[in-house]
């Protein structure tokens, strides 16, 4: 095993990304060993080397908290499970105060998510008053349905620096969605002048080693320029909604080797949610959410799970990383 982690190392800082069969070794190691400490410390070194120690908070605002068909398994906004009963959806003066806030609190990205059939029209007006008002070196992302390439280029034009977009675990089971159309949307962004944004994600503890390595090596066939992973949140009333949560160690885990596996394809890797533990394994981005979140069956005037922007530079920073930089 400790030849096997040193390998990752070597291969990392040499720039060649591991193959399914190293991955899945790597996920293999068992929990809470003396190999899973020397895996994770081995990732936070290497992070160190990648990132130049910077630290990032990624600030999603949700800007509609409203059912939507497409049912997603894991997600609390799917119609059919009946979860919202009281739609809320922000305003522009709500999304501006918000978006000052983090920004004068230092968020490095900012990210405006909505379900999958939010006007983009009406996004692409919200991101020039923010751009217009909200003075700083923040980027925006946007984490919204599908579009086509001359979609893409026109958001870039109107001041998106990225798009989240991924092809989740299970998609076309756990999900509605043609992984041909998620495809075709990623495939627009990577066409464009936008930066595209992939983890691996939402994981369970019924997603196996060999599923986990083939996202990522597939989210790293497409430039994607963070990476990283998701859990599952289990939220009561969705159909996996009792399923066992992943624990935060093996999250942390799966960070580790995510940072050993890709080589100079990969520099920023992100953690949702966060902890100290999945820090100290090699993620410098971290997630702080407010307003509609897919994961909470009600809406989220403040910080989802307590986790303010000022918390996360204090988490980063414990972590080792600066966070006080502009890009």
């Amino acid at each position: 095993m400790d030849k096997l982690i040193q390998n990752a190392q070597e291969k990392c800082l040499k720039g060649i990304i591991l193959s399914k069969k190293e991955i899945v070794e790597l996920l293999s190691i068992p929990l809470n060993t003396d190999e899973d400490t020397l895996l994770r410390q081995t990732a936070r070194s290497v992070a160190n080397i990648k990132t130049q120690n910077k630290g990032y908070i990624w600030s999603a605002i949700g800007l509609d908290f409203a059912p939507c068909v497409m049912n997603c398994k894991f997600c609390s906004f799917g119609e059919k499970w009946n979860i919202i009963k009281e739609k809320k959806i922000l305003t522009t003066d709500e999304i501006l105060s918000r978006v000052k806030l983090q920004v004068e609190n230092n968020a490095h990205y900012i990210v405006l998510r909505t379900t999958e059939f939010f006007s983009i029209s009406e996004l692409t007006t919200l991101v020039q008053k923010i751009k217009n008002t909200i003075p700083g070196t923040y980027r925006i992302v946007l984490n919204i349905g599908e579009f086509d390439l001359q979609t893409a280029n026109s958001l870039y034009e109107n001041g998106v620096w990225g798009i989240y977009h991924t092809i989740r675990l299970r998609e076309g089971i756990d999900t509605h969605f043609d992984i041909s159309m998620r495809e075709k949307t990623q495939k627009a962004v990577m066409n464009s002048p936008l930066h595209l944004i992939s983890l691996v994600e939402p994981i369970g503890i019924e997603h196996s080693n060999e599923e986990i390595a083939d996202t990522f090596l597939t989210n790293l066939q497409k430039n994607t320029i963070i990476n990283g992973a998701m859990a599952r949140v289990p939220v009561p009333g969705t159909p996996l909604g009792d399923k066992e949560a992943l624990s935060s160690n093996r999250l942390a885990q799966i960070i580790a080797v995510l940072r050993l596996a890709g080589g100079n394809a990969v520099q920023d890797i992100c953690v949702h949610p966060a902890s100290l533990d999945a820090l100290k394994s090699g993620a410098n981005v971290m997630v702080v959410e407010t307003g509609a979140v897919p994961r909470d069956f009600e809406y989220t005037p403040e910080d989802w799970q307590k986790i303010s922007i000022k918390s996360a530079h204090q988490l980063l920073q414990e972590a080792g990383y600066h966070t006080h930089h502009h890009f």
